[in-house]
Formats: C-alpha cells, sequence, structure tokens
C-alpha cells in the first residue's frame, strides 16, 4: 500500500531531533543506507568573499530563499520574524535568527545572535555594515524587511543578491552533483514502479498526483515538492494542476514530478498512454523522443546554451509541430528547481563543467493532448551526464 503524503516540516539542513538520537544532518536517506553527500559551507562562503570583491560588494545579506542554505547549511522558515545571514568583506559572517529558531541552527561556522521579541533585528544586522556601504541582498527577502533595512541606511546602494549568488550556484562541485544524481535516480525507481503499480483509467488527475507523490517520498526524497498530472486535453498545458478529470481510455497522460533529496531537487517528466495509442500519439511522442535526444547530445563546455533549445526545437520543427512546442528547452536546477542557467534562443552564456539543467522539449495540441520527455543533465568535459536513466519510450498503462 502506497502510504500517505506527508511533507517532513523541517529540511534536512535544519538541526537534528533531539528525539532520534540522529546525528547532524541526517537525513531519511541515511536511515535506507545510501550515502549522506557533505558540503564544504566555508569553502563556499570564501569564495563568495571573493566574489563580492570583484563586483565592488562590501556586504551581502540573505534572508529566507536558498542562498542561505547554500551558504550555512540552514534553512529558514519564512515568516514575520525576520532571519538574516550577513556576510561582510572585513569580518566573520554573523546569522541573526529568532531566538524561538535558535535551537534549529546547527553548529557550524558561523556567529549567531539569537533575538528576541523585545529586540529590533533590522537595527541588530544593520549595526554590522557602513552607512555608504554597497550592500546587495538575497532576491527572495521580503520587501518589507528590504524597506526597513533602507530607512536604516538610508545612503546604502542596494543591489541584488543573485549578481554575485548565482555566478556560484549555477556552476555545482562533485558533491552537488552526486545529490543531484541520487535524487535522479530515486526519481527514476518512481518512474519503473508506475506501470504495475498504478491505475491510471477511471480515477482522477488528483489521485495519480497523489500516489505518485507517495512513491516519491518510499523512494527516499524528503519532500515530494510538486506534481503534474495532465490527462488528454488538459495534457497540453504544460503547468496543468491536477484536478478532477477522470482518466479515460485512450487517455495521454502527461506526468511531470518531482522532490528534495538531501536539499537538492528531482524533476523528470514522461508521457503515459491508457490502452494503444493511435498513429498521431506515436508520431508527436517520437518527435519529442527524437528532440530529447538532439539536446542532450548537443550538450558541452563552451557550447551557448541556446544552442541546445536550438538542438531540441529543430527536431519539432522538421517533424511539423514546431508552433506546438510553447516554452524553453530547459532550465537549471539544483537547491531550486528552476534556476540559472536557462537553456533558451538569446541567452548566449556558455555551459560550463558542472552546469545542471534539464532537457525538457514538448508538443502540445490544444484541445487533444500533451507530450513531454524531461530529463536532468550535467555538463561534463566529455559532454553530457545525463542523471535520469528511466525508459523515455511511450508507456502503455491501464
Amino acid at each position: 500500500m502506497l502510504r500517505d503524503i506527508a511533507r517532513i516540516g523541517l529540511s534536512i539542513f535544519s538541526a537534528p531531533d533531539p528525539s532520534t538520537g540522529l546525528g547532524e544532518g541526517l537525513s531519511r536517506r541515511d536511515l535506507n543506507g545510501s550515502r549522506k553527500v557533505a558540503f564544504d559551507y566555508l569553502a563556499r562562503i570564501e569564495r563568495l568573499k571573493a566574489m563580492m570583491s570583484t563586483h565592488g560588494l562590501d556586504a551581502l545579506l540573505l534572508s529566507v530563499g536558498a542562498d542561505l542554505p547554500y551558504f550555512t547549511g540552514y534553512e529558514a522558515m519564512a515568516s514575520e520574524r525576520l532571519t538574516v545571514f550577513v556576510i561582510t568583506n572585513g569580518s566573520d559572517p554573523v546569522l541573526f535568527v529568532p531566538e524561538l529558531e535558535a535551537p534549529r541552527v546547527a553548529d557550524g561556522h558561523f556567529e549567531v545572535r539569537a533575538w528576541s521579541e523585545l529586540d529590533d533585528p533590522v537595527a541588530m544586522a544593520a549595526s554590522l555594515l557602513s552607512a555608504d556601504d554597497v550592500v546587495a541582498v538575497g532576491d527572495h527577502m521580503w520587501s518589507a524587511f528590504l524597506m526597513r533595512f533602507a530607512k536604516t541606511l538610508p545612503h546604502v546602494e542596494w543591489r541584488p543578491g543573485s549578481e554575485v549568488t548565482r555566478e556560484l550556484r549555477m556552476r555545482k562541485d562533485p558533491e552537488e552533483i552526486e545529490a543531484l544524481r541520487q535524487a535522479a535516480h530515486a526519481v527514476d525507481r518512481v518512474m519503473a514502479r508506475i506501470p504495475s503499480e498504478l491505475r491510471f483509467a477511471g480515477r482522477r488527475e488528483r489521485e495519480v498526483a497523489h500516489d505518485l507523490a507517495a512513491l516519491t517520498l518510499d523512494e527516499g526524497h524528503d519532500v515530494a515538492e510538486f506534481g503534474i498530472v495532465g490527462a488528454g486535453p488538459n495534457g497540453a498545458s504544460p503547468h496543468h494542476e491536477p484536478g478532477d478529470r477522470v482518466i479515460t481510455d485512450g487517455d495521454v497522460v502527461v506526468c511531470d514530478f518531482g522532490g528534495r533529496l538531501q536539499g537538492y531537487f528531482s524533476d523528470s517528466t514522461r508521457t503515459f498512454v491508457v490502452g494503444e495509442p493511435d498513429s498521431l500519439i506515436t508520431e508527436v511522442h517520437s518527435a519529442v523522443l527524437d528532440a530529447n535526444r538532439a539536446g542532450r547530445a548537443a550538450v558541452a563546455p563552451g557550447v551557448p546554451c541556446q544552442e541546445i533549445d536550438r538542438a531540441a526545437r529543430e527536431v519539432i520543427e522538421d517533424a511539423g509541430y514546431g508552433e506546438l512546442f510553447i516554452h524553453r528547452t530547459g532550465h537549471g536546477i539544483g537547491l531550486e528547481v528552476h534556476e540559472h542557467p536557462y537553456l533558451v534562443k538569446g541567452n548566449e552564456m556558455p555551459l560550463e563543467v558542472g552546469m545542471t539543467f534539464s532537457v525538457e522539449p514538448g508538443v502540445y495540441l490544444p484541445g487533444r493532448f500533451g507530450v513531454r520527455i524531461e530529463d536532468i543533465v550535467a555538463c561534463t568535459e566529455r559532454g553530457d551526464e545525463t542523471l535520469n536513466q528511466a525508459s523515455r519510450e511511450l508507456v502503455i498503462v491501464s
């Protein structure tokens, strides 16, 4: 029986649960015997400081969002209580955190200052800055907090934090790629179980999505983060929200789902059909499969991001479905499911070793069905390493 979906309340970045007696940062995959991936946060902070100097920044403020756990291993709760990590070139970094959340922060390589309900955390953090500093702010800091910082420090020059953080985050180190590889392999195992364990016909999309999330947790993910199940005409909407449509015989069903394992995302899409497919379905699926292969084959260091999009898109255009491929070919992936780099026309950034991204061409016939095939790929010195290995063939389900 599939287990009920249960989102794990605290990220694996958080401090350990004392009731378990388990060590710092232990995840469920450790309990299942898989290798725990360790990250060198101190080295990341040192690289960040060097990048800040290059960009003329005096300080960086990080609050909620993926940048904070990337540099600290701690994921803050998004709330009206400010959590902010202050990194300056002239002193050691400091994490300001609400007193009631301080127990979640594991001992690390930075100072932690807990603030009480009667303290002013903006003033506390601002005291580490100078009046005329150039300060970058994490893209996900709430505007309410940024406005208070701006009022407290009216002469500071403010810049987007992603100008420096994305330069580091989109170039994955081997440990990050291993985390992404484990996440991809886990979702591959889910794909392999679908034909024999999930019934599609006669069930609502949301019921199938529920089962996919349960399988995702069962295969080791800490969180089943998202799930698209688009049946029949709903599959022609790439970001369809699973609803109450009952899946029937002959439906093409697009299943796009993933989650987080050790903080890093999986994201995979395969297309299924209930019963025997007709010639149009097989023709469209064949074109998308060829486009997926072409996109992955084009990956190599130095190749502009837009060329991956071009390689996949040309296949679909040659098949006569170019106007029905309505989105970019891929997005970066890591601590966020969508991050830099983006594989899209106009992005001339050359691929580098360590960049990771999706290759996910699709064709969407309004009122009929959609087809998408998505894999996560790492750019290596030899070209592409496709992290997902689940079958890409059109799978018949009942």
